[in-house]
């Protein structure tokens, strides 16, 4: 047995190695387990983490620190890469709504904690840290630290508030979810809105009898309104045509149109008549070959490195192949093949034309699918330097005695969202696959949880037998779940969003990524990551400076 004893005190990268993937593998086990339908998921191997730690398990804290530090930036910025290029339509649309709620979040803690303060007895720097602890916000701790330690005062207090409150911050956010689910969310609620669909494109077939358009090419149409449309295709006296920018309308054309939805009325006006024919009901499953048989669809996809970021009409698919892009799929976003849209690294465009024609169009484009399958690992490590260097970076604001930090977490994911959305224009090839994307998502927040665990476990018990601990605890159980279940019922009661995005908003407000992925394993769709990366962000800054400003104000 002298060998296995060696693994744990002979090599301090083996024993840390060993200890966590016991710790991992443990509870990532027993998070599939179903108790009356609820499972805890990832979040076990916290939990295991902590046992592990109080029952004497240990590793060197150099290598702790390490993987628990890698874990989270990896964690972030591989969420940040993979709901990039939805955040800046999320943003659009309802990135202000979600900020105001989960500022509601925020503002609704802050003040429960300082009226808590005289109730309680605990001191306001003691209270900061059990706030820390308490929204899982490990930057704002460092802080608020700093502001303790530049007017002379300890700082063990608030970081000895923040170890006790942050296992119960930590499940506290999922309790609040299980909560509002079990009593409050109706089943319709469970679904994600269909205003927050993924789905951008609309189809919808016209029959030309505006007199206006007679005669005229289909350029000379475009530039005739400001809306966006493609014309997929033309039925002219039973034949097919592929439209080409130089393509003379007539008069009784039936023409196949890809839009937007919001533009379906605007296009009845330019055309003169809709067909009262349904293209979008499952318009995936429908067979366009055999609808056209002179006309081919395909789906190409985008593999070209030197293509990459450049916009759709700089490649001039029409007059150079004589094919049509009438769709674009990005991950699960279907976008209008419109000219100004910039091309990213894997996208698959819905290309239609003569089968020749397109096949031509095929070795333009790459469709090189065996190289898609293959995760971009060199990239992804680049931007985790990025997101770590941004991080760093100190922010000084008026009246603040120290600089403030976005630290590794903020940085990480504003990295991950920047190069996601706006990688392309700047020729930055990120693409992932998805299972790669997935993987690495989970083997990061494995390794932060477990580190994180085996951490508090250690002194947590001991901890919170002292007079003081057990009312801390209690306390910071209160500062979290109260105001989490507050403005979730509040958010839920205006009937806007949809369970899974106020899940996002309440993980983000309380910079949680373990509840965010016990709501995305329970939930459908993505639409709790996204509205997570649209508050994250915003709520680590503000809580980093309210952490300041309540030291600032106590002293």
């Amino acid at each position: 047995m002298d060998w296995i004893n060696g693994l744990f005190s002979t090599n301090p990268a083996a024993q840390t190695v060993i200890v966590l993937s016991m710790i991992t593998a443990a509870g990532l086990a027993l998070g599939k387990l179903h108790v009356r339908g609820i499972s805890l998921g990832i979040a076990f191997v916290f939990f295991i983490g902590i046992i592990a730690g109080q029952l004497g398990f240990c590793a060197d804290p150099m290598m702790v620190s390490f993987a628990e530090t890698f874990g989270l930036l990896l964690f972030v910025y591989t969420l940040g890469l993979h709901v990039g290029p939805s955040f800046v339509g999320m943003m659009r649309h309802e990135g202000l709504s979600l900020n105001i709620w989960s500022m509601a979040v925020i503002a609704a803690g802050t003040i429960l904690a300082l009226i808590l303060c005289p109730l309680t007895g605990i001191s306001v720097p003691d209270m900061t840290g059990i706030l820390c602890g308490a929204t899982t916000n490990t930057p704002a701790l460092a802080a608020a630290q700093q502001a303790l330690n530049s007017a002379g005062l300890p700082s063990n207090g608030a970081a000895l508030g923040c170890a006790v409150t942050y296992p119960l911050g930590v499940v506290g956010v999922i309790l609040a979810m299980m909560f509002i689910r079990r009593f409050f969310v109706k089943p319709a609620d469970l679904e994600p809105r269909e205003e927050n669909s993924e789905d951008n494109t609309y189809i919808a077939q016209y029959i030309v009898v505006n007199p206006a358009l007679d005669g005229k090419t289909i350029f000379e149409i475009s530039q005739m309104t400001h809306r966006h449309f493609i014309i997929s295709r033309i039925w002219r006296e039973g034949k097919v045509i592929v439209p080409l920018a130089e393509t003379t309308m007539q008069q009784g054309d039936s023409v196949l149109v890809v839009t937007k939805i919001d533009e379906s009325e605007a296009m009845s006006i330019l055309f003169g008549k809709k067909v009262e024919k349904d293209w979008n009901r499952d318009k995936d499953r429908i067979d366009w070959n055999a609808i056209d048989s002179n006309v081919e669809s395909r789906v190409i996809l985008l593999t070209r490195t030197e293509l990459n970021g450049k916009t759709l009409g700089t490649l001039h698919m029409r007059t150079a192949y004589g094919v049509n892009v009438s769709r674009i799929m990005r991950g699960d976003i279907k976008l209008l093949a419109s000219d100004d849209l910039r091309l990213q690294y894997g996208d698959r465009l819905t290309v239609v034309g003569a089968p020749k024609d397109i096949c031509h169009a095929e070795q333009f484009l790459g469709n090189a699918v065996q190289v898609l399958k293959e995760p971009n690992l060199g990239a992804i490590f680049f931007g985790m330097i990025l997101g770590l260097a941004l991080g760093m970076i100190p922010i000084n604001l008026p009246g603040m005695s120290a600089p403030v930090h976005l630290g590794i977490a903020g940085g990480g994911i504003i990295m991950g969202i920047l190069v996601g959305a706006l990688g392309p224009r700047a020729h930055f090839i990120s693409y992932t696959t998805r299972s790669a994307s997935l993987m690495l998502r989970k083997l990061g927040l494995s390794l932060y949880l477990a580190s994180l665990g085996l951490v508090a476990g250690s002194d947590f018990f001991s901890t919170i037998m002292r007079p003081e601990g057990l009312m801390w605890v209690a306390t910071g159980f209160v500062v979290t779940v109260l105001p989490l279940i507050i403005v979730g019922l509040l958010a839920l009661h205006t009937g806007k969003f949809d369970f899974g995005t106020i899940c996002g908003i309440l993980c983000g407000s309380m910079a949680n990524p373990m509840a965010l992925s016990y709501a995305n394993d329970t939930l459908k769709g993505d639409s709790a990551a996204v509205s997570y990366t649209s508050v994250y962000p915003l709520g680590m800054f503000v809580r980093v400076v309210i952490a300041q400003i309540i030291i600032m104000f106590s002293v």
